[in-house]
């Protein structure tokens, strides 16, 4: 780009510092403006003060990690291919203007988390919802249910026009309303998650009673106080070994010779803090979760245990109610689907990593460009590199007629019996050929 003048500069040039618009539009939809995000999903009762926020936001991390799109599938329900449609851009790259189709899903999980049930509100399609099924998704966004009836739901969700959360009537058969998988453990009032959450409660009561600043003494004074007068006199006592505390520099009073002062060493002992561990454990349990995969450490059987028994119902709830609610029955008999497929390299060592790419090209499952690009290698422009064949086998007519040169200095081709050769220089000079090679029939 050419260098500008400063007489250029100072025409066309512009910066978001210096160049403010003197006369700001006065539009009724940017009038509203805060110092926070306001779309953010916030926990309720109690969830955001505790280890249970720490759970929940694990799950929604691993959950909305696995890819999710709008997938057309054969007769036995594989994978063929995605579908370039707007829901599949809303599940893969932008939900609405404020999430990506990542942060979507985990703002799905954790508002259903907290809430137990939760609805993904299409906002903005290409025909009315009221009218057809055959519409498409271009924006959705996550919405509390607030009103429950026969055929609609009343939801609490962003309006991205105003910046307020508004209640919005919506017909059950067009939005997706997913309850939580794990509502036994989570939302029910007498789970897990409510007993651990009670047992927190009650422990921070005990925290903030001890660290209150009390000194808990108890004064005994040489006569007994039975009547009013002593007990006044007794009170008249107490009052000036407060102010005598509160008023030293250093908390130092002083007391009759004949008086005793005793101070307990902490308060009734309770089992709180052995409750707690027994819950956390108990719901470790019952959500298919351990300590190594909340602190990272856990091999890969226990993680492939953990996405099988936890994170593969959150998943399929999602998709199946998306599959039954955003695509129509047309649809559905063309076989689309939501479909969740999650990387199965991603818990694979580096160490292994050969070892399966040997045997995933051998048995003609990948090709060498998809190996390349599941290690982030960019593929190469040869064609037989995204051939599903096997190189230990003979080539076929064609790559033998034109053999594939490896490297500068050797050429590898294949006889009929399987056994490489090298055609080099070296060989060339002691008389050994193509033609020279003796066929023998082998059963390939």
């Amino acid at each position: 780009m050419p260098r500008r003048s400063f007489g250029e500069w100072l025409q066309h040039g512009w910066n978001v510092f210096r160049n403010k618009d003197p006369s700001p539009k006065t539009d009724y939809y940017t009038s509203i403006s805060s110092s926070y995000r306001l779309d953010r999903t916030r926990l309720t009762g109690g969830n955001e003060r505790t280890i249970v926020a720490s759970i929940y936001n694990r799950l929604a991390l691993d959950a909305s990690s696995v890819n999710m799109m709008h997938a057309k599938v054969d007769q036995n329900g594989s994978y063929q291919e995605t579908l370039d449609t707007g829901l599949n851009r809303c599940l893969s790259i932008s939900a609405n203007v404020d999430q990506t189709g990542r942060a979507l899903i985990q703002d799905v999980i954790l508002s259903m988390f907290d809430e137990g049930v939760v609805a993904i509100v299409p906002t903005d399609t290409t025909l009315n919802v009221h009218q057809t099924m055959s519409f498409d998704v271009s924006e959705m966004r996550v919405a509390k249910i607030v009103k429950w009836e026969p055929e609609y739901v009343t939801c609490h969700t962003y309006n991205e026009k105003t910046g307020k959360y508004e209640d919005v009537r919506v017909p059950k058969k067009t939005t997706a309303i997913i309850e939580n998988p794990f509502y036994a453990v989570m939302n029910e009032r007498s789970s897990t998650v409510h007993r651990l959450l009670n047992k927190l409660r009650l422990l921070d009561i005990v925290d903030e009673q001890t660290s209150s600043g009390k000194l808990d003494l108890i004064i005994q004074l040489p006569y007994v106080i039975r009547n009013d007068a002593r007990k006044v006199q007794a009170e008249s006592r107490r009052r000036e070994l407060e102010e005598q505390l509160a008023s030293s520099k250093y908390g130092v009073a002083y007391t009759d010779g004949t008086e005793k002062v005793t101070q307990l060493g902490h308060s009734i002992d309770n089992n709180l803090l052995d409750q707690i561990e027994y819950l956390q454990k108990l719901l470790y349990s019952q959500l298919g979760l351990t300590e190594e995969i909340m602190n990272g450490t856990a091999d890969e059987k226990v993680m492939m245990n953990y996405y099988s028994r936890t994170i593969e119902p959150i998943l399929a709830a999602i998709a199946d109610e998306m599959t039954r609610k955003f695509l129509s029955k047309t649809a559905i008999t063309q076989h689309q689907r939501i479909l969740y497929i999650r990387d199965p390299f991603k818990l694979v060592p580096v160490s292994n990593v050969a070892d399966i790419a040997d045997k995933f090209t051998r048995n003609e499952i990948l090709s060498p460009n998809e190996i390349r690009s599941i290690i982030g290698r960019k593929p190469i422009s040869d064609e037989r590199a995204n051939e599903l064949r096997n190189r230990n086998l003979n080539a076929s007519d064609d790559q033998i007629n034109n053999p594939v040169v490896a490297d500068n200095e050797a050429n590898t081709s294949f006889n009929e019996t399987g056994d490489a050769e090298e055609n080099s220089e070296k060989v060339a000079n002691e008389g050994s050929t193509y033609e020279d090679i003796p066929y023998e029939d082998t059963g390939y």
